[in-house]
């Protein structure tokens, strides 16, 4: 029975809400990877527990890789 309520209800959302569930996953996906991968790089094991942690679809993944991130010296 929980089986049929699942596909159930996943069926009434319709093509269009899935793919807009699908894209919305990629998009939070890519962001998330991009801020852990700095995070990491630099150091800011606080960031990367938060970022690791907390899901925000993006939002403060992109705060973090624009803001607070350690800008890096080039030589």
């Amino acid at each position: 029975m929980f089986e049929e309520v699942m596909l159930g209800g996943l069926m009434a959302l319709g093509p269009w809400m899935i793919a807009l569930f699908v894209i919305l996953m990629a998009w939070t996906a890519v962001w998330k990877g991009i801020a852990l991968w700095k995070a990491g790089r630099n150091n800011q094991i606080a960031w990367f527990v938060v970022l690791f942690i907390i899901n925000t679809v993006g939002i403060l993944e992109i705060i973090y890789i624009f803001a607070f991130q350690k800008k890096s010296r080039k030589k």
